[in-house]
């Protein structure tokens, strides 16, 4: 098994990109921290994981609240002993909407969990893993932040600013054998963001102009990330650091 023995925490995993993460990784031996913001998601993966022959425990915390990371990091130690692994993959967006209509309100909230979640993530369990001498995030970002779409700049924005700081501090933290790296998924209907990216209506018809713009002809899904993910917390990716992996059919081209 690819991560038997470790620990990981999936953040936002009450769903979507972060199920399909925190499923994957029991599947392959590791025991699972299953946040989500909303309890009754996390416990039901949680639930699903451990009916499977899994170990998993859910924990709900705000990723955007410092106090809830420090009750995160707690409650992993206690119940597995260590962390191995933190994916960030818990987001929000704005409607897809012109710039100028987007408020102050919404432009905190998705700086606050798309970006200050990585932050305080960080700063959470950096002391963790050098204390034991080593780890790894994966922070899932977006083909948002390398090719933006209409609509979006605000969204578009957050997910440039997990790049940059994730590749940053892959450069900082590689000296205490911390590794960092991003996930870039493309349009995916499985994620609870969907009808947002799509302007508040996942029609048909809309849909099938974001698939119109992947060359591979269909949207992501969260066994795709979770596979791209998979192989970046395993021991296997153990000299790759600072990179983003574009999970995208080839939309980034």
């Amino acid at each position: 098994m690819r991560l038997e023995n470790k620990v990981a925490i999936v953040t936002g995993a009450g769903s979507g990109f972060g199920e399909g993460i925190a499923r994957r990784f029991a599947e392959e031996g590791a025991r699972v921290i299953v946040n989500d913001i909303h309890a009754a998601g996390a416990e039901r993966v949680a639930a699903a994981i451990r009916k499977g022959g899994g170990t998993a425990e859910s924990v709900r915390a705000d990723v955007a609240l410092s106090d809830d990371w420090a009750a995160m990091v707690k409650a992993a130690l206690g119940a597995y002993g260590r962390i191995d692994v933190v994916v960030n993959n818990a987001g929000w967006t704005h409607r897809n909407k012109p710039f100028l209509e987007v408020t102050e309100e919404e432009f905190e909230r998705v700086y606050a969990v798309n970006v200050r979640s990585i932050f305080l993530s960080s700063q959470h369990v950096i002391p963790v893993f050098r204390k034991q001498g080593g780890g790894c995030f994966v922070n899932i970002a977006s083909t948002a932040g390398v090719r933006p779409r209409p609509g979006l700049t605000v969204y578009n924005s957050s997910k440039g600013a997990v790049i940059t700081f994730s590749r940053s501090l892959a450069a900082e933290m590689g000296p205490h054998k911390i590794r960092v790296n991003v996930v870039n998924p493309v349009f995916s209907p499985a994620t609870g963001l969907a009808a947002d990216f799509a302007g508040g209506s996942l029609t048909p018809e809309v849909q099938a102009k974001f698939v119109a713009t992947i060359p591979l002809g269909r949207p992501s899904t969260p066994l795709d990330v979770a596979h791209a993910c998979l192989y970046l917390a395993s021991d296997e990716a153990a000299f790759i650091s600072g990179v983003c992996l574009e999970v995208d059919g080839a939309r980034c081209v």
